[in-house]
């Protein structure tokens, strides 16, 4: 794992957490990486768009497959502040991504509650980078909609 390299993409995703933020959406962003550049970035939009399907990655799947003019992200890294969905896993696994990087675990919606057999075979998994800083975000929005 390439510390310096994954927290500068990070904090880039975690931006684009804290545009969701500002729009009262669960501040999850994600970016993904295709030879050292940016090639699609999103954040969730599930109010706005009124789309339980909206998710930071599913957003970002779908601008990455339109920049490469292919369905197959083979040679991308997808940057996550939240772990996946079993939904946002499984459409990585049909993405073929190559490599999933995110900062906090979800213990009450992430696919580790199903299993790594949600993502492709291939896909390389990794967790933490920047974790507090994800997490916090989290929490802190959480807890504001709690009143606590």
């Amino acid at each position: 794992m390439n510390l310096l390299n994954d927290a500068y993409w990070m904090r880039l995703a975690l931006k684009e957490a804290n545009t969701a933020l500002q729009d009262d959406e669960v501040p999850i962003g994600a970016v993904i990486v295709c030879n050292n550049k940016i090639i699609a970035k999103g954040y969730n939009q599930t109010e706005r768009l009124k789309d339980v399907t909206a998710h930071a990655e599913m957003i970002a799947i779908t601008a990455a497959a339109n920049y490469l003019g292919a369905k197959f992200l083979e040679d991308c890294t997808l940057y996550v502040t939240v772990e996946p969905c079993p939904m946002c896993a499984a459409a990585l696994r049909w993405a073929r991504i190559s490599k999933v990087i995110y900062g906090a675990h979800d213990p009450k919606a992430g696919y580790t509650l199903f299993g790594p057999k949600l993502f492709h075979p291939k896909t390389e998994i990794q967790h933490g980078v920047l974790e507090h800083e994800c997490g916090t975000l989290m929490t802190d929005f959480f807890r504001g909609k709690r009143g606590k």
